[in-house]
Protein backbone atom coordinates (compact mmCIF):
# COMPACT_ATOMS: atom_id res chain seq x y z
CA UNK A 1 0.00 0.00 0.00
CA UNK A 2 2.77 2.40 0.92
CA UNK A 3 4.57 1.74 -2.39
CA UNK A 4 1.33 2.31 -4.30
CA UNK A 5 0.86 5.68 -2.60
CA UNK A 6 4.45 6.66 -3.36
CA UNK A 7 3.93 5.68 -7.00
CA UNK A 8 0.82 7.83 -7.20
CA UNK A 9 2.64 10.83 -5.78
CA UNK A 10 5.51 10.34 -8.20
CA UNK A 11 2.98 10.43 -11.06
CA UNK A 12 1.58 13.77 -9.96
CA UNK A 13 -0.91 12.95 -7.22
CA UNK A 14 -2.34 15.99 -5.54
CA UNK A 15 -2.48 16.57 -1.81
CA UNK A 16 -5.21 15.41 0.54
CA UNK A 17 -6.34 19.04 0.74
CA UNK A 18 -7.48 18.60 -2.86
CA UNK A 19 -10.01 15.97 -1.74
CA UNK A 20 -8.16 12.94 -3.08
CA UNK A 21 -7.89 14.03 -6.72
CA UNK A 22 -4.98 12.51 -8.67
CA UNK A 23 -3.46 14.28 -11.66
CA UNK A 24 -3.36 11.71 -14.47
CA UNK A 25 -1.30 13.69 -16.99
CA UNK A 26 1.69 15.96 -16.33
CA UNK A 27 1.12 18.09 -19.44
CA UNK A 28 4.50 17.12 -20.90
CA UNK A 29 4.87 13.36 -21.29
CA UNK A 30 2.83 10.19 -21.69
CA UNK A 31 4.21 8.76 -18.44
CA UNK A 32 1.64 6.32 -17.08
CA UNK A 33 -0.07 5.96 -20.47
CA UNK A 34 0.30 3.15 -23.04
CA UNK A 35 -1.26 2.66 -26.49
CA UNK A 36 -2.75 -0.71 -27.39
CA UNK A 37 -1.96 -0.14 -31.10
CA UNK A 38 -0.82 2.66 -33.41
CA UNK A 39 1.16 4.39 -30.66
CA UNK A 40 2.28 7.09 -33.09
CA UNK A 41 -1.33 8.37 -33.14
CA UNK A 42 -0.81 9.74 -29.60
CA UNK A 43 1.38 12.76 -28.84
CA UNK A 44 1.67 15.58 -26.35
CA UNK A 45 1.16 19.06 -27.82
CA UNK A 46 0.64 22.36 -26.01
CA UNK A 47 -0.04 20.67 -22.66
CA UNK A 48 -2.59 18.20 -24.08
CA UNK A 49 -2.68 14.53 -25.04
CA UNK A 50 -3.64 14.53 -28.72
CA UNK A 51 -5.06 11.59 -30.66
CA UNK A 52 -4.55 12.09 -34.39
CA UNK A 53 -4.03 9.11 -36.68
CA UNK A 54 -5.05 5.50 -37.03
CA UNK A 55 -7.50 3.77 -34.68
CA UNK A 56 -6.35 2.85 -31.19
CA UNK A 57 -6.73 3.48 -27.49
CA UNK A 58 -4.42 5.10 -24.97
CA UNK A 59 -4.65 3.42 -21.57
CA UNK A 60 -3.87 4.94 -18.18
CA UNK A 61 -1.90 1.94 -16.91
CA UNK A 62 -1.16 3.13 -13.38
CA UNK A 63 -3.98 0.99 -11.98
CA UNK A 64 -7.27 -0.70 -12.76
CA UNK A 65 -10.37 0.84 -11.24
CA UNK A 66 -13.89 -0.20 -10.30
CA UNK A 67 -15.40 2.99 -8.83
CA UNK A 68 -14.17 6.52 -9.48
CA UNK A 69 -14.79 10.12 -10.49
CA UNK A 70 -12.86 10.98 -13.68
CA UNK A 71 -12.87 14.34 -15.39
CA UNK A 72 -11.05 15.90 -18.31
CA UNK A 73 -11.11 18.94 -20.51
CA UNK A 74 -11.70 17.73 -24.06
CA UNK A 75 -11.73 19.15 -27.59
CA UNK A 76 -12.84 17.22 -30.69
CA UNK A 77 -12.49 18.39 -34.29
CA UNK A 78 -15.34 18.80 -36.78
CA UNK A 79 -16.26 15.29 -37.92
CA UNK A 80 -14.18 13.68 -35.16
CA UNK A 81 -15.20 10.83 -32.87
CA UNK A 82 -13.67 9.69 -29.59
CA UNK A 83 -14.55 8.47 -26.13
CA UNK A 84 -13.47 8.01 -22.55
CA UNK A 85 -13.49 4.25 -21.83
CA UNK A 86 -13.69 2.75 -18.35
CA UNK A 87 -13.52 -0.78 -16.93
CA UNK A 88 -11.79 -1.69 -20.19
CA UNK A 89 -9.39 -4.59 -20.74
CA UNK A 90 -5.98 -3.68 -22.14
CA UNK A 91 -5.24 -4.30 -25.78
CA UNK A 92 -7.15 -4.31 -29.07
CA UNK A 93 -8.70 -7.66 -28.13
CA UNK A 94 -9.37 -6.72 -24.51
CA UNK A 95 -12.82 -6.40 -23.00
CA UNK A 96 -14.58 -3.40 -24.50
CA UNK A 97 -15.70 -1.69 -21.29
CA UNK A 98 -18.07 1.26 -21.07
CA UNK A 99 -17.65 4.43 -23.13
CA UNK A 100 -18.55 8.03 -22.37
CA UNK A 101 -18.99 9.29 -25.93
CA UNK A 102 -17.18 12.30 -27.42
CA UNK A 103 -18.67 13.42 -30.74
CA UNK A 104 -19.97 16.79 -31.89
CA UNK A 105 -20.49 16.31 -35.64
CA UNK A 106 -19.31 12.81 -36.65
CA UNK A 107 -21.81 10.80 -38.74
CA UNK A 108 -22.44 8.50 -35.75
CA UNK A 109 -25.67 9.96 -34.31
CA UNK A 110 -24.57 9.24 -30.71
CA UNK A 111 -23.12 12.48 -29.36
CA UNK A 112 -20.97 13.78 -26.51
CA UNK A 113 -22.29 13.12 -23.02
CA UNK A 114 -23.85 9.72 -23.65
CA UNK A 115 -23.07 6.30 -22.22
CA UNK A 116 -22.52 4.53 -25.54
CA UNK A 117 -25.19 1.91 -26.36
CA UNK A 118 -26.72 2.18 -22.89
CA UNK A 119 -27.97 5.77 -22.54
CA UNK A 120 -27.21 7.69 -25.71
CA UNK A 121 -27.43 11.43 -26.36
CA UNK A 122 -28.51 12.52 -29.84
CA UNK A 123 -28.28 16.31 -29.57
CA UNK A 124 -25.10 18.30 -30.02
CA UNK A 125 -24.15 19.67 -26.59
CA UNK A 126 -20.87 21.32 -27.58
CA UNK A 127 -19.64 22.61 -30.93
CA UNK A 128 -16.53 21.09 -32.52
CA UNK A 129 -13.10 22.61 -31.84
CA UNK A 130 -14.29 23.92 -28.46
CA UNK A 131 -12.88 22.92 -25.07
CA UNK A 132 -15.44 21.41 -22.69
CA UNK A 133 -15.33 19.36 -19.49
CA UNK A 134 -16.61 15.78 -19.39
CA UNK A 135 -16.89 14.02 -16.05
CA UNK A 136 -17.64 10.33 -15.49
CA UNK A 137 -18.68 9.14 -12.03
CA UNK A 138 -19.01 5.38 -11.54
CA UNK A 139 -20.15 3.69 -8.33
CA UNK A 140 -21.03 0.03 -8.76
CA UNK A 141 -23.50 -0.13 -11.64
CA UNK A 142 -24.52 3.54 -11.30
CA UNK A 143 -23.01 5.80 -13.97
CA UNK A 144 -23.27 9.59 -14.07
CA UNK A 145 -21.86 11.64 -16.93
CA UNK A 146 -21.64 15.42 -16.85
CA UNK A 147 -20.79 17.84 -19.64
CA UNK A 148 -19.71 21.29 -18.46
CA UNK A 149 -21.19 20.48 -15.05
CA UNK A 150 -24.64 19.49 -16.39
CA UNK A 151 -25.78 15.89 -15.84
CA UNK A 152 -26.39 14.23 -19.21
CA UNK A 153 -26.59 10.62 -17.97
CA UNK A 154 -27.75 9.28 -14.61
CA UNK A 155 -28.12 5.58 -15.30
CA UNK A 156 -28.17 2.29 -13.42
CA UNK A 157 -26.75 -0.41 -15.70
CA UNK A 158 -28.71 -3.47 -14.55
CA UNK A 159 -26.94 -5.99 -16.79
CA UNK A 160 -23.60 -5.33 -15.04
CA UNK A 161 -21.95 -6.17 -18.36
CA UNK A 162 -18.59 -4.78 -17.24
CA UNK A 163 -18.77 -5.31 -13.49
CA UNK A 164 -15.07 -5.90 -12.81
CA UNK A 165 -12.24 -3.45 -12.42
CA UNK A 166 -10.58 -2.32 -15.62
CA UNK A 167 -8.51 0.46 -17.12
CA UNK A 168 -9.40 3.98 -18.12
CA UNK A 169 -8.61 4.68 -21.78
CA UNK A 170 -8.87 7.42 -24.37
CA UNK A 171 -10.13 6.52 -27.84
CA UNK A 172 -8.72 7.48 -31.23
CA UNK A 173 -11.70 6.36 -33.33
CA UNK A 174 -10.41 6.77 -36.88
CA UNK A 175 -7.95 8.61 -39.09
CA UNK A 176 -9.29 12.13 -39.54
CA UNK A 177 -10.51 12.39 -35.95
CA UNK A 178 -8.41 14.75 -33.84
CA UNK A 179 -9.12 14.77 -30.12
CA UNK A 180 -7.29 16.59 -27.31
CA UNK A 181 -7.39 15.94 -23.55
CA UNK A 182 -5.96 18.12 -20.79
CA UNK A 183 -6.37 18.66 -17.04
CA UNK A 184 -7.33 15.02 -16.46
CA UNK A 185 -8.10 14.22 -12.86
CA UNK A 186 -9.18 11.07 -11.06
CA UNK A 187 -10.64 10.47 -7.63
CA UNK A 188 -11.02 6.77 -6.72
CA UNK A 189 -14.21 5.89 -4.85
CA UNK A 190 -13.74 3.15 -2.21
CA UNK A 191 -15.73 -0.02 -2.95
CA UNK A 192 -16.71 -0.44 0.69
CA UNK A 193 -18.28 2.96 1.35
Amino acid sequence: MRLALLALFSLGAVTAADEGWITMFDGKTLTGWKADQNADAWTVKDGSIVGDGEKGNLFWTVRELLNFDWKAEVKINDGGNSGMFFRKGFGPGGAKGYEAQINSTHRDPKKTGGLYNFKDIYEQLVPPDTWFTQEVIVDGNHVIIKVNGKVTVDYVEDTNRFSKSGYLALQQHNKGSVVSFRNMMLRPIPSDH
